[in-house]
């Protein structure tokens, strides 16, 4: 006669941080794996924002005014931090897909059966997310060159400097993935994971200073967009790159864009990590 019984959980010694950075490290790594064998992930994700670049560019760029000024040089150095912060945070929607594909398989239920740390399945999804979002982000630095982006044009910036925007930028898009990781356990299909991601990124991406400058907005509008979170980076991008678009804004997040990029990225981080780890515990409890 047999009977049934639970699965028996096995700890490991150590220290539970090392431990959570070991166990978080394997997931990104089996994430990552599992990505280099399907390019096509990586391709498809190139396509929108290099479309996104050349429609905004060649098609809008001589009727955008920026800083009292229409040349299709300006718009472009302007647009492209926005445009790079679009696609940090559009990876967001891809990683809420990735985990709730993972759930809908019953991934999760095996990975719950081993002596590992409960937030490192999520944590190692992330890190991997912002792998590929690395990627993404220096092909589309080399697509925005060869149409004609330059950084400091003024002479006011450097190699770090540089770097650090691209950080900040990435920081962002890790941040937004939590969000999504978070949209990915609470959804039952990837295919409502890719939706409701997409809802709520297109108002934050496009009621901000990505594309266009504020000043021009009715005035309850131009307020959300000083003070959008994706405003934020941009903003601390442009300055960093020295672009044009410097802000005429009295809004604290607009006058000190790098201090507000990075405080609000890592709130985001702080509070949606936590949701998900929590949501995760949960759902598998």
């Amino acid at each position: 006669m047999s009977t049934l019984t639970e699965p028996v959980r096995v700890t490991t010694p150590g220290n539970p941080v090392s431990r959570s950075v070991r166990d978080s490290m394997v997931i990104a790594q089996r994430n990552l794996i599992r990505m280099s064998r399907i390019p096509e992930m990586i391709i498809y994700g190139l396509i929108q924002p290099i479309m996104f670049v050349v429609l905004f560019t060649y098609v809008f760029g001589g009727s955008m005014r920026i800083g009292g000024s229409s040349s299709a040089v300006d718009y472009k150095n302007f647009l492209m931090a926005g445009i790079f912060a679009q696609t940090v945070t559009f990876a967001t929607a891809s990683s809420g897909a990735g985990i709730a594909d993972d759930m809908h398989k019953g991934l999760i239920d095996r990975f719950r059966s081993l002596p590992m740390a409960r937030g490192a399945v999520l944590t190692g999804r992330t890190l991997a997310d912002l792998v590929q979002t690395a990627v993404t982000l220096v092909v589309l630095a080399v697509v925005a060159v060869v149409v004609g982006w330059r950084v400091g044009s003024d002479g006011s910036t450097n190699a770090g400097k540089v770097l650090a925007a691209f950080g900040l930028l990435l920081l962002l898009g890790y941040a937004f993935t939590w969000i999504g990781a978070l949209i990915g356990m609470s959804v039952r299909t990837p295919e409502a994971a890719t939706s409701s991601g997409l809802i709520w990124l297109f108002p934050v991406t496009f009621i901000s200073n990505a594309f266009v400058d504020p000043a021009h907005m009715t005035p309850w509008l131009r307020h959300v967009a000083e003070w959008n979170p994706f405003s934020a980076t941009a903003q601390a991008a442009r300055v960093l790159f020295a672009n044009p678009g410097r802000s005429t804004s009295h809004a604290w997040p607009m006058e000190h864009p790098v201090w507000a990029s990075l405080i609000y990225s890592i709130l985001i981080i702080a509070v949606f990590r936590t949701l998900a780890v929590r949501k995760y515990r949960s759902a598998t409890a």
